[in-house]
């Protein structure tokens, strides 16, 4: 049985940085926007899954959600000192570069058993148009697996923040927009993995779609 919160300190950890940091940066600088993160369960195990686009997603979706999100993390991070602490303990798991896919998933899994919600970027990589064209079907394995709900997030507006040649985040818009829960596959099949995949990828577009 799975812890149903992440931990105390973590917690804290959590709420100082998006208090004194993320949020004044997402609702100052860039003006951001935030609808559905009632739909956000606080407890519990959850899978979230978003397009990708910005270095910037992850804080903001994070601060968006009300409650801390794991996402994975290049290993070497996790070697410097107090910086490999500190995204420890705000949720970032190692992943080795270039590593199987069978790592991340391994550590996923883990992050979800304590009770975190988890972070996918369902194409893995970042798009210049944060359109999902080639989504992969980790998240919904990892769903599968753990039997977790997923919950699909757009991110819009961060694809120009920091055009090809720009140095300087550009204060632009964004609007971050939650969906409803999806119930994760019922098995590893991959008719079942491509079809939740696909309906996460749906949802998400449906959301982009209705811009700022």
């Amino acid at each position: 049985m799975g812890q149903s919160r992440e931990p105390l300190i973590s917690l804290i950890l959590y709420r100082f940085l998006k208090w004194s940091v993320v949020t004044p940066l997402l609702h100052g600088y860039f003006r951001g926007r935030v609808y559905g993160a009632e739909k956000v369960p606080l407890q519990g195990a959850v899978l979230v899954v978003a397009n990708h686009a910005s270095d910037f997603d992850p804080p903001f979706v994070s601060v968006s959600m009300r409650r801390p999100v794991s996402y994975m993390a290049k290993e070497e991070l996790f070697h410097v000192p107090l910086l490999g602490q500190g995204i420890r303990l705000y949720g970032a798991y190692p992943v080795k570069r270039g590593s199987a896919d069978r790592s991340a998933i391994r550590a996923a899994l883990t992050q979800l058993e304590a009770g975190w919600a988890v972070g996918v970027f369902l194409q893995g990589t970042r798009t210049q148009d944060a359109r999902i064209s080639s989504p992969k079907l980790g998240a919904a394995l990892i769903a599968a697996k753990a039997q977790v709900p997923l919950l699909p997030v757009s991110i819009w507006g961060s694809h120009r923040i920091l055009p090809k040649g720009r140095r300087f985040p550009r204060p632009v818009p964004l609007t971050i927009r939650v969906g409803e829960l999806i119930p994760p596959p019922a098995s590893s099949n991959r008719e079942e993995l491509q079809a939740v995949t696909q309906k996460c990828t749906d949802v998400i577009h449906q959301l982009h779609d209705l811009g700022r």
